[in-house]
Order: structure tokens, then sequence, then C-alpha cells
């Protein structure tokens, strides 16, 4: 009977039903997909310039303020970090010579950098500089690394190849957290130039440089002269196509007007993958996709929580209701053709620190419709859902409208431009939001700065000691089964707050005209392109 409901509900959504009619080829072909992508290591012509689409406009190319996936994808081309990960994603040097040494109780990490590297503004890359780049992130008033980087109390230059970073407790995610932008090195002599704008002029270490951008429109970069890798180097140029549409980005790809398009929509997988002139990459599974409720974010997440006037903010047991009216597995079918990870955590399926006991809850319209009735607030019940405006999104906002509309709520979607409903949320101008996050390789990445007391990200303004506590024990041992215990914990804890309701891991597909090779292309979704090119 709940099933017949529900396919009752999104009777009204046409284009909803045309893609479940179709989601069992597409699901069939897309799980065969599913994965880290194998290494094109067919050899490639030196020049040429690749296009590449991507989903949505970056936020402000700047390693210390930049918040967006999209805006890592441009950096992994021209912003290396002190560490990466390799393709079964192992923490390794990048920037740095080896990983980082510990002392005094794993209060003190020793890192030693390679030598002889160049900014692409032709300045050296040293010690000093790395000093220059983790002080800002810590001290910038904008920057979204400092709950990254919180345990680091100071940065001490040991000499030009060396820096020793001081902290204030043992901190286990140190590394992971130098493998993403908090690990980004700028350039001193381009801070000081630029200032505030050096997300305009970014100057890192990388294998191409930054030469334009135009918002809305395209990124360019170029080789670049100083890179110390350049023979693996071969395109001359890359250029960042932005095309929010998917469909648009399919048709562009099998076209020609791009060579590579990355988030393809999983209703275009099964037709693109049988186009000879193409190939389809799989990538991605460490992200989740979810619903935030602003519960206490007044006036941004940068400022004391305070009260929100909202049914579900007020009404705890309305939030709870809102998550049980939302059937995971029929969004992952409707929306994704089932190519997706349902799922109600922010760790990956197969994280050693996520319990393997864990259960999600399954929707439960009976207990949603008493949990509504004892708020005592009258149905409807107004629920406002920001979202990017993309043909995807939408559909999926259409969905959770239907589903919540059985248990009382009337869901109004409201579309927006991604980083202005990014910056909304922020500043706690919104009721909930539909976003994700992309996933880290250690689970502070995933938990730490959206959900504890005073995060950049923590655009519901979740303010717990249960989870603050919870993640900062985690933080502070490398002991796998101490660190899983403790995260359950925390996990179960925002269940029950229901800040956050966690719906899906996603699977991207990147693809790729046939005669493009030398892309590499993980599980954390970015497509890295400094040995790509177009094979001879």
């Amino acid at each position: 009977m709940r099933t017949r409901r529900l396919m009752a509900a999104l009777a009204v959504v046409p284009l909803l039903l045309t893609a479940a009619a179709c989601s069992g080829t597409e699901t069939s072909v897309g799980k065969q997909l599913t994965g880290t992508a194998p290494f094109d290591a067919r050899p490639v012509r030196d020049g040429g310039t690749l296009t590449v689409a991507l989903s949505q406009d970056p936020d402000a190319l700047d390693p210390t303020t930049a918040n967006t996936f999209v805006a890592r994808e441009v950096f992994a081309s021209m912003c290396e970090k002190l560490y990466d990960v390799d393709e079964n994603l192992k923490i390794v040097p990048q920037l740095a010579a080896a990983l980082p040494k510990l002392s005094d109780h794993d209060r003190t990490a020793t890192i030693a950098l390679r030598q002889g590297l160049k900014f692409n503004d032709g300045t050296t890359m040293d010690a000093q500089a790395v000093r220059t780049t983790l002080m800002r992130d810590l001290t910038l008033p904008t920057s979204s690394r400092k709950s990254e980087l919180g345990a680091v109390t100071s940065v001490e230059v040991v000499d030009d190849h060396t820096v020793r970073l001081h902290l204030s407790r043992p901190f286990a995610p140190l590394a992971a957290q130098l493998a993403d932008r908090a690990g980004m090195i700028m350039s001193p002599a381009a801070l000081r130039k630029y200032g505030k704008n050096f997300g305009a002029h970014p100057q890192c270490v990388g294998p191409f440089s930054f030469v334009s951008r135009t918002s809305g429109s395209q990124i360019v970069l170029k080789k670049s002269p100083y890179y110390y890798d350049k023979a693996k180097v071969k395109l001359d140029e890359l250029v960042y196509k932005i095309v929010t549409d998917a469909n648009v980005r399919s048709a562009n790809l099998q076209s020609g007007d791009i060579q590579v398009a990355e988030r393809l929509a999983t209703s275009d997988v099964g037709t693109l993958s049988a186009d000879k002139s193409l190939k389809i990459l799989p990538g991605g599974g460490i992200s989740y996709q979810g619903i935030t409720i602003n519960t206490s974010n007044v006036h941004g997440t940068d400022k004391k929580p305070g009260t929100v006037h909202t049914p579900l903010a007020q009404h705890p047991e309305l939030r709870e209701a809102f998550a049980l009216s939302l059937d995971r597995d029929v969004i992952n079918r409707v929306v994704f053709n089932g190519l997706y990870d349902p799922d109600c955590s922010p760790l990956p399926k197969g994280s050693p620190y996520r319990d393997p006991k864990a259960t999600c809850p399954k929707r439960d319209l009976a207990k949603a419709r008493q949990l509504v009735e004892r708020s005592g607030v009258k149905t409807p019940i107004p629920v406002t859902l920001s979202l990017t405006a993309d043909p995807v999104s939408e559909r999926l906002g259409q969905v959770i409208q239907a589903m919540a509309k059985e248990a009382g709520f009337a869901v109004k979607v409201v579309p927006g431009e991604f980083v202005t409903t990014l910056n909304q949320a922020r500043e706690g101008k919104f009721d909930t939001i539909q976003v994700g996050w992309s996933g880290r390789v250690d689970p502070d990445g995933d938990i730490n700065d959206l959900a504890t007391s005073g995060g950049s990200n923590n655009y519901s303004g979740m303010h717990d000691p249960v989870i603050d506590n919870g993640v900062h024990a985690a933080a502070a041992t490398t002991d796998i089964a101490q660190r899983r215990a403790l995260y359950s914990k925390v996990i179960a804890r925002e269940h029950e707050l229901n800040g956050i309701i966690y719906l899906y891991h996603e699977r991207y597909f990147l693809g790729t005209a046939a005669n493009v090779a030398g892309i590499r292309y993980y599980s954390d979704g970015i497509p890295r392109f400094e040995t790509a090119g177009f094979a001879k």
C-alpha cells in the first residue's frame, strides 16, 4: 500500500515517471561502470587544448576560502598540495618529501619539503611559503580552513625545506587535511600583490597555470613553464567550460564541442556508454548528498547560534517526521536510475571507520504522521527547499516534495544559482537546502566542519556537545576501532537532531572522447589532467 501511495504521488511529475520506467536498463549498465576508472596509458601527442565541461561555476579560486567541489577540480590542475591520494585513496607526498614525522606525544609534526620547486609565477616554493599559506588559512577572517587546521597552534620554519607544526592536541587527520585545500601552498609574492583578490589571480605549484576566468562561462589554464615535472605535461591548454545542464553536457560531448564532461546524468550513462566515439570513466563514491535543515543558524556560520522561527527548527519531532517521509531507495531508483548508494551516513560504505552494524530507518509514513500530529502544528506544514537550478536537482526536489506531502508537509522548491545558494545557506538565509559534500579520505573531513559548533560549513547551526566532543576525541587517536566507536555515537546523535538528513552517496561518471587518454580518475571524483592528452 505504501509503495502504491508513493507512486501515485509521484504521478504528478511525468518526467519522474519517465525516468523510473527506463531505470532497469540504465541500472544494469551503470553497475558495470562503478568503481575507480582504469588508467588509459596510451601514448599521447604533444600539444592541443582539452576542453572540460564542469557542472557548476566554482566559487573563488582561493584555496583558503573556496568551498565547492568544482573548485577542487580546477585546483587539481594548478594548485598542488603537500599531500595527495593515489588510486587507492592512500595518502602520498606531493609537495612534501615525506609523510609528517610526529613527536612530543603526537603534538608536533615535522614536514620535509621537496626541493627545487617553483610557483607558477616563477618564485621559489620553500618552508616560508608553507608557513605563510598555513597562517593565512588559520587567521584570514573569511577562511574556510580554520576548523580543518583547528589543532594547529603555530607553524615554525626549521630551514628552507622543513616546517614544523605545533598542535594543541594529537590530530590524526592532519595529513588528510593537508591533502586537500588546507595543503595547497600559495605564492607569497602573489598573496602580497593581490591580497583578498588572490582568487582572481591564483598562483600555486601545478602542471598548469592560471590565464583567465569569465564568470559563468569558462576558466582557461596553460601549461606551466615552471612545473617540476613538465615533461609529463603534454597539453598546451586546459579550458574548463561551465555547462550546468547535464543534458547539454552530454550533447556537447557527443558533438565534439567538448572532449571531457564531468558528472554526467545517470539517465545518459547507458546511451553514452554505447557510443564508440566516447568513453565513460567511473569515479566517486565517497561523497554524500542530503538535506540540511536550518536549526539555529541565524546570522551566519561564523556567528553564535540563535533561534530560527520555522516549524522544522522549532520542532525536533517535525524534523524526524520529515526524514521518515523520505524513501531513499525510491529516490535512487526514480531520480538516479539506481546508480547511487542510498544511505543515512556521511561515511561511505566500506569505510573502516563506519559501524558495520548501523542501519538506516525505512520510510515510515504512519510514524511520520503521528509525529506531525504530536507537534500540534497545523498542516500542511510549510517547508522551503533551496537547491541548485539544474534539471537533476530540480527532479530530486520534486520527488522530495511529493514524498513529504503524504506526511503533511507543503514543500516549496526554490532553485537558485549554485554559489549564491551556498552563500545564502552559510549566512543562515534558508529553511532547508539540498546540498552535499564531496567526501574526504579521513572521516573527520566528512563531519567536523559540517556538524560541529562554529564549523564554516555547518549550515544547520548544530551545536551539540555529544557531536563536538565525539569528533574531537576521534581526531585525537589513530586507533581505528576507537575512532569507529566514537563516530558511531556522533552519527547516531546526528540522526536524533536531524540537522542533516543524509540521503545517498553519489557515483560520478566522467565522459571523454575516445581519443583522450592519460586521465587519472579516482574514487574522490576529481579528474587529474597532468598526464592527459590526445592519443597518438
